[in-house]
């Protein structure tokens, strides 16, 4: 990491050059790195009213995050793991998808770029809206099951009524469904032809590609961890809280 005082000095395009991270963390306090390329980071943060190390050291706590493994998850409780994957959710909504819509509608290009990104105010938005609304389902409905579940396994229903919640919508009709929204990206990757750029690429459209491809991967990510970590867990759950209370009507 550079001297704070070299980094204030720095332009944004060096700075954002050296390190995307911090197109994002800039985004984060107000400023789009694409309209002040050619200041300072002091200009810039002057302009803003933000203070710089204030700034600097977001980055660093930016570049120093680390996801867990899927090792690590696996052996946490369901409910760890809910918890993990509703964070996530929560990044995504608040702080990823926003930049991401950021730079689609406010990178402007009068060259070859111009037609990708008017094509990209087009499908981006329908792109969020839909896993939006995948977010939303999957919280209403698989995240509320297995919270019935867990009620119903610590005995918080009457055996008749859990026996009636068991029988419908059981998480294994919720897996197959979920597998359907894998690939969801797949039209902004044939659009950009896979988030490949020359080299000689505006600095823009190099940190949109490399952001929407990181997304990509980071929801590739997601959804693995969904389909072999929580939905199995899920099922066990649900096959074991099934099995107990089947029990326990049979021998009343």
């Amino acid at each position: 990491m550079l001297n704070p005082k070299d980094i204030q000095k720095s332009r944004i395009k060096e700075l954002v050059s050296d390190n995307y991270v911090f197109a994002a963390v800039l985004h984060y306090f107000g400023i789009n790195f694409y309209q002040y390329e050619e200041n300072s980071l002091q200009e810039v943060c002057k302009k803003f009213k933000v203070n710089p190390n204030h700034l600097i050291e977001e980055l660093e706590v930016w570049a120093n995050r680390k996801e867990p493994k899927s090792e690590e998850l696996y052996f946490h409780p369901i409910e760890v793991l809910v918890a993990y994957l509703k964070k996530k959710h929560y990044f995504f909504v608040r702080q990823e998808l926003p930049f991401l819509s950021n730079m689609v509608t406010g990178i402007s290009r009068e060259d070859e770029y111009a037609g990708i990104l008017s094509d990209l105010r087009i499908m981006f938005p329908l792109f969020v809206e839909d896993f939006i609304h995948h977010i939303h389902e999957e919280e209403s409905r698989v995240f509320k099951r297995i919270q019935l579940l867990q009620e119903i396994e610590s005995g918080e229903f009457r055996l008749n009524d859990a026996l009636t919640i068991l029988e419908e919508s059981p998480i294994k009709s919720m897996a197959h469904a979920h597998e359907d929204h894998d690939d969801e990206m797949v039209g902004i990757r044939k659009l950009t032809k896979g988030y490949e750029l020359p080299e000689n690429a505006p600095l823009s459209m190099k940190i949109l590609y490399s952001e929407l491809q990181n997304f990509e991967k980071e929801l590739i990510i997601h959804a693995k961890i969904e389909d072999e970590l929580l939905f199995p867990k899920a099922v066990e759950l649900e096959r074991e809280v099934v099995r107990k209370v089947k029990k326990q009507i049979s021998s009343n």
